[in-house]
């Protein structure tokens, strides 16, 4: 037991660790010419973006309805994740802390922790690989959370600082997913589904939009990129 506490520890640790990477990048001197730097920040608000798509696509929704035995109960939970994460993105929204980025980095950094966490004793060959798809996700979702916070009004260090806090949520939710809820399948593919509907919200209502620029082709093929890391890493996962 032991072995699986620091393995799920270190695991979740790494991932979550390239959130405050993300951020640490996009803190570094802005591109130049001006148009390059907003060509490559709307390319990782796609990437972001697309990542979360694929997750939601092969690892999430795939899992998730696995875990609670293909029930139809899993479309309510999706639908019920969509119209929670409306009802916060507007109370957030009424306080003026609206920042999509920052809440898809934590809708599917915490579930997919969890899951790892229980996967941890299912199968701990593919817990890292795993792991690796968390991390891939973390790095533009943290660069784009980054420019959110700051836009909004947070300095640079006081970003950073939240950002490297949250990488302590990631072992509390892999343990929890391996003490709790490891042999609670139907709960832990509830959450599974129920943050994939809130993905979903926040993908098109908020991210997508964000991503856009006219006559410009790169945010278009971000999340089409973003899309096919998320797929490669899941048959990565399948077949080896």
């Amino acid at each position: 037991m032991l072995l699986d506490i620091v393995y799920i520890t270190l695991l979740t640790v790494m991932a979550g660790a390239f959130i405050p990477l993300g951020g640490l990048l996009a803190s570094l001197e802005r591109l130049s010419p001006g148009w390059l730097e907003q060509e490559f920040r709307h390319f990782l608000i796609a990437l972001g973006g697309g990542i979360l798509l694929g997750a939601v696509a092969v690892v999430l929704v795939p899992q998730g309805k696995d875990s609670m035995g293909d029930s139809l109960w899993a479309i309510p939970a999706i639908i019920f994740g969509g119209l929670l994460f409306f009802i916060i993105e507007r109370v957030l929204g009424l306080k003026r802390r609206e920042s999509p980025q920052l809440m898809g980095v934590m809708l599917d950094f915490i579930p997919e922790a969890t899951a790892l966490g229980g996967l941890a004793i299912v199968s701990p060959s593919t817990a890292w690989l795993l792991a690796i798809l968390i991390a891939l996700q973390n790095l533009p979702e943290g660069f784009n959370a980054y420019r959110e916070l700051c836009d909004l009004g947070y300095t640079s260090r006081k970003t950073l600082a939240f950002m490297t806090v949250l990488v302590g949520a990631g072992p509390l939710a892999g343990l929890s997913g391996y003490f709790l809820l490891s042999g609670q399948p139907v709960i832990l593919g509830a959450i599974m589904l129920i943050a994939s509907g809130g993905i979903l919200y926040l993908i098109f209502q908020d991210i997508a939009p964000q991503s856009r620029l006219d006559r410009h082709w790169g945010p278009p093929l971000g999340a089409v990129i973003g899309f096919c890391v998320a797929l490669f890493s899941h048959d990565v996962m399948v077949h080896f």
